[in-house]
């Protein structure tokens, strides 16, 4: 059998590497056996490649979710520092007592 094949047809492929296990003498020429242990080998290198997609795609998931929290905190205390001078309140201007008072314009 193939390597495609065996890695398509989990089954047979595990029978043959116990087949394999059993004689090992055997299963260093046997082409099936080699083709058993390379397709093995692929299916594993497979599984790590989609873990790891898996992983990386988790890791940039919680990222984005703490870059939106740190953003959300930020524009909260943005909001709370900001001074908006239009909405102050008016406070009239005396002249301190005992001082005198402002000269007018004379027009």
């Amino acid at each position: 059998m193939t390597v495609a094949e065996l890695m398509d047809d989990r089954v047979t492929l595990d029978g043959l590497l116990i087949k394999c296990d059993q004689d090992q003498v055997k299963a260093r020429a046997d082409t099936d056996c080699l083709n058993a242990r390379v397709a093995t080998e692929r299916l594993a290198s497979r599984s790590e490649a989609a873990e790891e997609a898996k992983r990386t795609e988790e890791f940039e998931r919680s990222r984005e979710k703490l870059r939106m929290a740190e953003d959300r905190q930020r524009q909260e205390q943005e909001s709370k520092t900001k001074v908006d001078a239009y909405h102050l309140p008016v406070v009239p201007v005396d002249a301190p007592p005992g001082s005198a008072p402002l000269p007018q314009d004379p027009k």
